[in-house]
């Protein structure tokens, strides 16, 4: 393990990954004990304060501390994303490596199957989900959940076909195991880590995805701190007060450079060949 955190951090991507998301889960956990105000306390005449004093990022349209909010939100932001990129990586990852498992005409059944569903873009997908079930929270976990699903059975089976070669598989059949008892034990286990940087750069698009959802109204719904939403009501006042609108564009971008980075961190930590 400490090897590993070792060549983790000697990177300049995995050490800066490393601190930045860090830093977003700290805040997810504890923001909303550190928010310096309510971030749903209105004050009529600290409406457009600017960056500063006791308002260290300005205040919105309603008097609320933009940093309390951002502190905030992240809870629901990041937290929802992880959830919707754990859920979308675990139930692709089992179609995954039951397809290679299976292989013949399951195989062929399920990967046509997805390169269907991979052929309508995320964002399409997830707004097709969200319509169909009503906009809100749950529903846009779920909806990020199933765009994310296809592309990671794909990833999963590329790595599961060479392990249905390996012996302990072939034991596991000899001793006649179930097939449920082979994917779920013998071979999901040994993809993991290809998954693991996969899930790790995903979730950046996660956070951007639940951001366009409650952008788009599809997501959080007011009052809620969420910093899609925040993007949404700033945009009529950019001409009169920017930050309401940069500081929350801001906090997404750099959480998603995070996770990126942070997953080509680990990809090169977890390379053999390194």
């Amino acid at each position: 393990m400490t090897d590993f955190l070792r060549r983790l951090l000697m990177t300049p991507q995995g050490l800066l990954g490393s601190i930045i998301v860090v830093l977003v889960l700290f805040a997810a956990v504890t923001g909303g004990w550190f928010a310096p105000h309510d971030p749903d306390a209105m004050a009529a005449l600290a409406r457009y304060k600017p960056p500063g004093g006791e308002y260290l990022l300005g205040t919105d349209q309603y008097g609320r501390d933009i940093l309390s909010r951002i502190l905030s939100g992240a809870r629901s932001t990041v937290t929802m994303a992880l959830l919707a990129t754990v859920l979308g990586t675990l139930l692709g990852a089992v179609v995954g490596t039951a397809s290679a498992y299976l292989g013949g005409r399951w195989d062929e059944f399920i990967m046509r199957t997805i390169d269907a569903v991979m052929a309508i873009p995320s964002l399409l997908l997830a707004l097709l989900v969200v319509s169909l079930l009503g906009a809100g929270g749950a529903n846009a976990l779920l909806a990020v959940a199933v765009a994310f699903m296809p592309g990671m059975a794909r990833i999963t089976r590329a790595v599961a076909l060479t392990v249905r070669k390996q012996d302990y598989v072939s034991a596991a059949i000899a001793r006649g195991e179930g097939s449920g008892y082979i994917v779920l034990r013998e071979m999901l286990p040994n993809v993991v880590a290809p998954i693991v940087v996969e899930l790790t750069i995903r979730v950046s698009f996660a956070v951007m995805l639940f951001a366009t959802l409650s952008f788009l109204g599809l997501g959080a719904q007011p009052p809620a701190a969420d910093w899609g939403l925040m993007v949404s009501e700033a945009r009529q006042y950019l001409h009169r007060s920017p930050w309401i609108l940069i500081w929350p564009s801001a906090i997404i971008a750099v959480t998603a450079i995070g996770f990126n980075l942070l997953g080509d961190g680990l990809r090169d930590a977890l390379n053999p060949r390194t």
